[in-house]
């Protein structure tokens, strides 16, 4: 009879199976992977960005902030890793490939400030000088010119320079009064040698006009000496 009494108390097993251990108190609900919104999100993805739209509470509490935050987050892994290709590297491991950012973020610092011009090119702006060298420089006033006719760069003067055009052709325009000029003088000049006339006087000029100043300058030289 004893032992029927002893068996008929169920308490301390009852007990021990009922009571929820810590681990399980403790352990977190597991979340919906799908994020439903009632106004849609915008991505761009080249960024990682996403943008929402629903308005938050008019007193928001951490724990609404935390579930934003946490629904944002969410959408933005489940639209990478539904629209952009995935691959794998032996090396490197699974890689996923971001389209081009769309979004234009603003610049964390201002804009640097422009360069300040040397003394040299401030010094060339003002008179005028350009950069020499081929192609034009990088303002097109150096030696060289684009020739499109051509499609190459040629000298602006000189051998096979862009001034010496049509004196190589087998027909050129003539001008009407330039020839009857030409004709007047009776030296059996044509108007295909004009230019390069024109060009070898004013050469001749440019040196007259050199060996002038030269002697002025000796001139001037002598007179102040004494």
């Amino acid at each position: 009879m004893a032992a029927d009494t002893a068996m008929d108390i169920p308490h301390p097993v009852t007990s021990t199976t009922s009571a929820p251990t810590p681990s399980t108190a403790s352990k977190p609900e597991r979340l919906p992977v799908t994020v439903t919104k009632p106004t849609p999100f915008t991505f761009d993805l080249g960024s990682l960005l996403l943008h929402d739209p629903n308005p938050l509470p008019a007193h928001p509490t951490s724990s609404d902030l935390s579930t934003t935050a946490r629904d944002c987050a969410q959408a933005l892994l489940n639209q990478l890793l539904t629209t952009c290709p995935i691959t794998s590297h032996p090396t490197d491991g699974v890689l996923l490939t971001l389209p081009p950012a769309t979004f234009a973020l603003p610049r964390e610092k201002p804009l640097p400030p422009a360069k300040e011009k040397t003394k040299w090119e401030k010094f060339a702006a003002k008179k005028g000088i350009g950069a020499s060298g081929k192609k034009g420089g990088k303002d097109g006033t150096g030696k060289m010119v684009y020739d499109e006719a051509k499609g190459e760069w040629v000298p602006k003067w000189g051998y096979k320079g862009k001034n010496k055009d049509g004196e190589g052709e087998w027909i050129v325009e003539v001008d009407e009064k330039k020839e009857r000029e030409l004709q007047a003088k009776g030296d059996g000049s044509g108007v295909r040698g004009e230019g390069r006339r024109e060009r070898v006087e004013k050469v001749r000029r440019t040196e007259r006009r050199e060996r002038a100043n030269e002697r002025r300058g000796r001139k001037g030289g002598v007179g102040g000496g004494t």
